[in-house]
């Protein structure tokens, strides 16, 4: 199993590249030299902003200070590092809280540390890619709000289904399949 360490990460951020409503949504961890570039689901790094701030507001709230707050980290508003290529597809987000460090601690699977191998029946990664990323409060609570805003540029929802709403309209299930 590859795991690339990246403590401390020098960035950690959301991008998309794309148009709304076709948008690819990668992680991109970089440290020195070292560059990785992960694609994700929009639902991934939503919900894993959402439990970031959860974290931070329990265990963290006086350090976890609002980007372009005194003492809070810059906002970082720069595109993802280009030219790169997706190094592999996340299957799955961890998130812990390092008590001794104070810092909030990432991975990045491309599969489910969890899954079975069915020729050994042994539990356990196969040979596969992980990154972990260190941040502290101020720098993850800047990753949150980076995030939620990514996400929330999209397209904006259907007041009756909350699906995406297409430029031209889409077909709602809650007005038995008219277009609204």
């Amino acid at each position: 199993m590859t795991v690339q360490d990246f403590d401390p990460a020098d960035r950690f951020v959301t991008g998309t590249v794309g148009p709304t409503g076709q948008r690819a949504f990668y992680l991109q961890a970089i440290s020195g030299p070292l560059v990785v570039t992960v694609a994700v689901e929009k639902q991934q790094v939503s919900i894993l902003a959402d439990r970031i701030n959860d974290v931070l507001d329990q265990l963290a709230p006086a350090a976890a200070i609002e980007p372009g707050e005194p003492g809070g980290a810059p906002e970082d508003t720069d595109p993802l590092q280009t030219p790169f290529d997706e190094d592999w597809r996340v299957q799955t987000l961890s998130l812990a809280w390092d008590e001794d460090r104070q810092k909030l601690v990432i991975e990045c699977h491309d599969h489910d540390p969890d899954e079975v191998d069915e020729e050994t029946d042994e539990v356990g990664p196969l040979a596969r890619n992980s990154i972990r990323v260190t941040l502290g409060p101020a720098d993850a609570r800047a990753f949150a709000r980076r995030t939620n805003a990514l996400v929330a540029a999209g397209r904006p929802p259907c007041p009756f289904c909350g699906n995406p709403l297409d430029p031209t309209g889409h077909i709602c299930p809650r007005a038995n399949g008219y277009k609204r």
